[in-house]
Formats: structure tokens, sequence, C-alpha cells
């Protein structure tokens, strides 16, 4: 299924890329490359990035329901939280070593979805309940499923 960018507004950015997965042996961490495009070359605002439940785009970013949380525990402390991210020139690059998910078992992020979202997350100290839940970070830009590519999970945005 394609990757789906919020289109509707045009000063919205068009974010696109890809974020690629890797789980590291014998240590069972994993480990993301994210490599986005499409933010202007001004902005700086930070945008949170989150795993979501489901891998589902019929509905574009609306349909991955809420953040990925499999042991029910308030935000940021949960493996789909990955925390804010800053463009520069147009451009979010960053690698992050031990997330807290992983790619297999009960709790794997197979099949469910990456989100960018408009705005950067409170990591929830925000004071209202949303805040513990999903960090306040507002409205999706940009959303893709996490599938299999080769020895890396990988899907462009």
């Amino acid at each position: 299924m394609p990757p789906y960018v919020e289109k509707y507004r045009a000063e919205k950015p068009q974010v696109t890329g890809q974020v690629l997965f890797k789980q590291t042996y014998p240590s069972g961490h994993l480990e993301t490359i994210i490599s986005l495009v499409g933010f202007s070359e001004s902005d700086n605002q930070a945008r949170a990035i989150h795993i979501h439940e489901f891998g589902d785009l019929s509905n574009g970013c609306d349909a991955t329901g809420g953040h990925f949380n499999p042991m029910n525990v308030s935000h940021p402390g949960h493996p789909g939280d990955f925390g804010n991210f800053t463009p520069k020139k147009g451009k979010i690059k960053k690698h992050r070593k031990n997330i807290k998910a992983t790619m297999f078992g009960p709790n794997s992020i197979l099949s469910r979805a990456i989100v960018i979202h408009e705005q950067q997350d409170d990591l929830g100290e925000g004071g209202n309940p949303a805040s513990l839940i999903n960090g306040n970070a507002g409205k999706r830009l940009a959303c893709c499923v996490i599938g299999i590519g080769g020895k890396t999970l990988c899907y462009s945005i």
C-alpha cells in the first residue's frame, strides 16, 4: 500500500522519505534511521514521530489509530514514542538507538504505522489527560505502514 501524505492544504509540509529499522543481535535492541524531506527550508518547528497501532491507510493517517502502547503506560514511556525531531534545511535525518519497540514477538511493530505529526510532542508534561496519551502532538502530516524489506524494515513515507 502506498504511503499517505496530507495534501489537502498547500501550507502544510509535503513530507516524504524513509524510516528504516534494524534489530541488533544478540542484544535485541531496535534502532532506526529517519530520513525525511519536504519541510520548508526555514522550518524549525520540532515534529513528533510515533508508531501507531494500525497499518491502515484507508482513511489517510487518521485510520492508523492511537500510539502503539502494548503495555498501556503513560506517554512518553511506551514503545510507540520516538520523541521530537527538528528539520534542518528542510530535512530530518536522525539515527536513534535502543528504541523500546521490537520487530518480533507479540509486541512487534510490523504492519503498524509510522506517523509524522504537525506539532512537537509535549512528552507527557502538557498538564491535561491527552498529554499522557499522545503528547498533544497535533494532526498527522504523513504516515506509512511498517513492512519488511531485505535485512531492515523500511517503507517510504
